[in-house]
């Protein structure tokens, strides 16, 4: 342990496209939505996180509201700084020290990334005040959260269905033997419910009530054991311009979400096929684990098992799967060796 150990902080990131959540001490801190509002006159930013997701979609001209991040990856550099030191300035006990200590962070990253991506994010950590930045690769983060032993010399697939990727990889020995990334999650989901209100109801739903849908009455599946209650949902009518409400079921949105679906369980069934075969054999006997917020979408395990022909399990908690393994990786540095700097 260094002298000056107890002037560093240490946190873990899960720079999401939907959400982003930070570990410190072992807690969740802070788990708000990737958002920014910023006054198009002065360029300052008004809100972060779920003050500016009350505000998005409701914004007159001179507030705009911008996800910094896409397809897990950063997309407006200048914001995604501003939302990373912003929501680290509202950690508790970070705020009221006397100096700013210097921080240690751990931040999760897609597996399909390219060394520019990687460099934005390492950028943006270090504008946010971070002396040493680690970066760990989705799936590994989601299996270590999950608990499953990476360092054995056994084969682990995990799928991690965030806001912009899907995740899919198949680990062992620390390492990822293979992945493979697809831009199709929950944002697809919610601009296909978004496109199929317009197409079979004329009605014109903003992002808000088409990923409220999704949690409501999303499915992957159109005969489900416990089946969810019909929705309402309030939008503008096409045809006329006047507000209207429609009655929405499961069944139809399983049907809005079949074509993406099927490109997620293509993804699987393309890694499961560059599987060495000792490690499928692992697999067999183990099943698949699904984490991320997509997992929750109901139906959706059981349409990948049957798919599959192999048991698939939910993490508990699968949101904060990925920042539970960086938080864990963050306390064991030195175990974990497949952290790049």
């Amino acid at each position: 342990m260094g002298l000056f150990d107890f002037l560093t902080e240490e946190i873990a990131i899960d720079l999401g496209t939907a959400n982003t959540l930070i570990i410190h001490k072992d807690k969740v801190v802070v788990d708000a939505p990737s958002i920014v509002a910023i006054d198009r006159n002065t360029n300052k930013i008004i809100a972060v996180g779920h003050q500016a997701r009350m505000m998005h979609g409701k914004t007159h001209e001179n507030i705009k509201t911008i996800r910094p991040l896409k397809d897990g990856v950063i997309a407006d550099f200048e914001a995604s700084e501003h939302m990373i030191r912003e929501m680290i300035k509202s950690i508790p006990g970070l705020n009221n020290r006397f100096f700013t200590p210097s921080l240690r962070m751990v931040i999760c990253i897609p597996s399909g990334i390219t060394e520019v991506e990687k460099r934005a994010v390492r950028d943006s950590a270090e504008h946010a005040g971070a002396k040493e930045v680690y970066l760990i690769q989705e799936p590994m983060a989601a299996a270590i959260g999950i608990g499953v032993d990476v360092q054995e010399p056994k084969g682990n697939m995990i799928i991690d269905i965030g806001g912009g990727t899907t995740e899919i990889a198949v680990v062992a020995l620390g390492g990822i033997v293979c992945d493979k990334s697809i831009k199709v999650a929950g944002d697809i989901f919610t601009n296909d419910i978004a496109y199929y209100m317009r197409t079979k109801h004329n009605l014109f739903v903003g992002e808000r009530t088409a990923e409220e849908i999704k949690i409501q009455v999303g499915a992957a599946l159109d005969e489900l054991d416990n089946p969810p209650d019909d929705m309402a949902v309030q939008g503008r009518d096409l045809l006329t311009g006047k507000p209207k409400q429609v009655v929405v079921n499961y069944k139809e949105i399983a049907r809005a979400l079949d074509k993406s679906i099927i490109r997620i369980e293509d993804a699987i069934m393309e890694t499961l096929s560059n599987t060495p075969p000792e490690l499928a054999a692992d697999i067999y006997n183990s099943g698949i684990y699904m984490a991320g917020g997509g997992s929750m979408l109901r139906g959706l395990d059981k349409r990948i098992s049957m798919k599959t022909d192999l048991p698939v399990y939910v993490a508990e908690d699968p949101l904060r799967a990925v920042v539970r393994g960086t938080g864990m990786a963050l306390k064991n540095l030195d175990k974990y060796n497949f952290l790049s700097r």
